[in-house]
């Protein structure tokens, strides 16, 4: 859950153009303690959270809607914001919705086949092993 609540501030923070930094100065806290709560390192207590929904110009709702509900969409939604705490994500997502359409799905099919490749190539290396 911690890690869940982080990775929502942390996307809410980025969304919005802010800084650790900035959001540190407007919570009271330093800018690592961002970082521990964005990484799940440390838990974000209530009014914590209500400083830094406020920072980010948000409901404290909108940070724990990854908690509604325990379904396949909730378990889903909970992966992506996992996903979205791999270094550069943020940024290869933000780029991506940048290019026109056309090269987004070349560059979908580049991936896919990469994948398949690195797949096939990791299949048959333990199969030697």
């Amino acid at each position: 859950m911690d890690i869940a609540l982080g990775a929502a501030v942390r996307i809410r923070r980025r969304t919005i153009g802010m800084s650790q930094e900035a959001l540190a100065d407007q919570c009271g806290v330093s800018f690592q303690q961002i970082q521990k709560y964005e990484n799940g390192a440390n838990r974000i207590s209530f009014s914590r959270l209500v400083q830094i929904s406020r920072a980010l110009r948000c409901r404290v709702t909108d940070l724990m809607d990854v908690f509604d509900g325990a379904d396949k969409e909730t378990a889903e939604d909970l992966d992506l914001l996992t996903h979205m705490r791999t270094p550069g994500a943020l940024e290869l997502l933000s780029a991506f919705e940048r290019l026109p359409p056309e090269v987004r799905s070349s560059l979908v099919n580049l991936v896919r086949t990469l994948t398949n490749q690195a797949a096939a190539a990791a299949a048959k290396e333990a199969a030697i092993a």
